[in-house]
This record gives structure tokens, C-alpha cells and sequence, in this order.
């Protein structure tokens, strides 16, 4: 990660201290207790604002925009904005689990440039930047049947989540769409996917995008539509990360005849 950007390295040394000392410092119970509401509209978390508040803080001197599920678009009439969601899988975090990421990706002009995951109880990452060779390459797989797909859990009356899990070789239910998202960049899974919840905001896979594209995968919706850069965070839908086009076609094509 030596050409990882300054803005990237200081957001992500700011966000793994706050976690750190918030895990140290505070109960699990504390760490889940509603403080606000967020600008997606979804509950804000103790852990959720103490690592927010110390990244935005971090990167304040680069006078760039933000972009967060907690703030919303903090815009300082920059081209270049650092989209990031301080606690991917807050769920997890916040009752012991161990899997949950700060994730974060560098727009610029609406293109996004550079993405970052950092696994905090793992203490791994994936890091990418847009033209630049990449050891990530997905897995290849162009079959469900022969395919490890990982999914969000299911809403209503789970069908379209039931017929996914059917049609696939292994299912699995992480919690993280942040590193879910990288690990179909390295090849560890074939497609992770929102099984039409509508539960994905772009914070979520900003940094995916950028894996996927170095590493040979793409990022759709269930109608196809690429992943687009927006400052609307409260902006929802159902996500697929696939190994490849061919991949991500039949997960499309399994949900329009459900």
C-alpha cells in the first residue's frame, strides 16, 4: 500500500484508534445505544458516532468533501470526496461478533479513484486505486451452482433469499457488506448480493467498486444498473458484487423470474 493516499491513511489511522479505544473503554451495551438518527435514516450508534467524529475531524485539513452515513454530504465545493461508513457491520461490533470494517473510497469528479477496508478485529485490509495493477482477481466462477454466495439477511417473506440459497453451491450470512465486497475482489467469494431489500447505500460498497473493477468483477443492481457515485445517502437498493458479468447475470436473471 505504499501509493495509498494520505487522506485514505489518515482517515483509516483515525478511525482504527477511535474503534479501539471505544471497544477498550466502553461495554457492548453502551457501544449499541441509539445517540441520533443518521442522515440515511437509519439509527446512529455510540460506536458509530465516536469513530465518525474522529475520521472527519482527521481529514478536515484536506478541505475535501465527506460523505458518511451519520453527517451526510459535508460539502466543501471540492472535487474530490471521501465517502466513508466508519463501522460497517455496527451489528456485529456492538454485540461481540467479530467482523465489522471501516471502509472508505476516494471520488473525484464523480469517478472513484480509490478504495479501503480495514477489518478491524482481523486487523487486515484491501486497498485499491483505480490504474494501478492489483494482485485481486476474483474467482471466475460463472455458475450459482458451483458458487459461494453471501447475502444479507432476508426480508418479507424471505423467497427470493430461499431461491438464491437453493440455486448456490454454499451460502453464508456475514454481516459486513464492506468486506464481503472485497472478498469477492480476492476470489475468497464468488458474489455477494442484497436479495431485493433494498438495504445497500452507497457508503456500503464505495470501496468495493473500486476492488471489483481492478480485480475483474463487477458491481450492479438487480436491473443491471452499474454503481453510481451519489451524495444522496438516504439513496437504497439491492446490490451484486459477482466474480464477472456472466455471473452477475444469472443472479439478475434468477430474481426477474421469482
Amino acid at each position: 500500500m505504499k501509493n495509498i493516499s494520505p487522506i485514505i491513511s489518515d482517515a483509516a489511522a483515525a478511525a482504527v484508534a477511535a474503534y479501539h479505544h471505544a471497544k477498550k473503554n466502553l461495554g457492548l451495551h453502551e457501544l449499541r445505544e441509539t445517540h441520533r438518527m443518521g442522515q440515511d435514516g437509519t439509527p446512529t450508534k455510540l460506536l458509530d458516532e465516536l469513530v465518525e467524529s474522529a475520521v472527519i475531524e482527521k481529514v478536515d485539513s484536506f478541505n475535501i468533501n465527506v460523505l458518511s452515513e451519520e453527517e451526510g454530504f459535508i460539502d466543501k465545493g471540492s472535487s474530490i470526496t471521501l465517502i466513508i461508513d466508519p463501522v460497517d457491520g455496527t451489528g456485529n461490533a456492538t454485540t461481540g461478533i467479530p467482523f465489522s470494517a471501516f471502509t472508505a473510497a476516494l471520488v473525484k469528479d464523480s469517478i472513484f479513484m480509490e478504495g479501503y477496508t480495514y477489518w478491524f478485529e482481523g486487523d487486515r485490509a484491501w486497498w485499491a486505486k483505480r490504474g494501478e495493477s492489483s494482485s485481486y482477481q476474483t474467482s471466475g466462477s460463472t455458475e450459482l451452482a458451483t458458487s459461494t454466495v453471501s447475502m444479507i439477511r432476508p426480508k418479507g417473506d424471505g423467497h427470493k433469499f430461499l431461491k438464491v440459497a437453493e440455486a448456490s453451491h454454499k451460502i453464508r450470512v456475514l454481516g459486513s457488506s464492506a468486506i464481503e465486497g472485497a472478498l469477492v475482489a480476492e476470489g475468497s467469494l464468488d458474489a455477494a448480493i442484497d436479495p431485493d431489500s433494498n438495504t445497500h447505500r452507497i457508503v456500503d460498497l464505495a470501496a468495493a467498486k473500486v476492488f471489483l473493477d481492478v480485480a475483474g468483477g463487477v458491481l450492479v443492481d438487480l436491473n443491471g444498473k452499474p454503481f453510481e457515485y451519489t451524495t444522496d445517502i438516504t439513496q437504497r437498493w439491492s446490490g451484486v458484487c459477482a466474480a464477472n458479468e456472466a455471473l452477475a447475470e444469472k443472479i439478475i436473471e434468477l430474481f426477474a423470474n421469482s
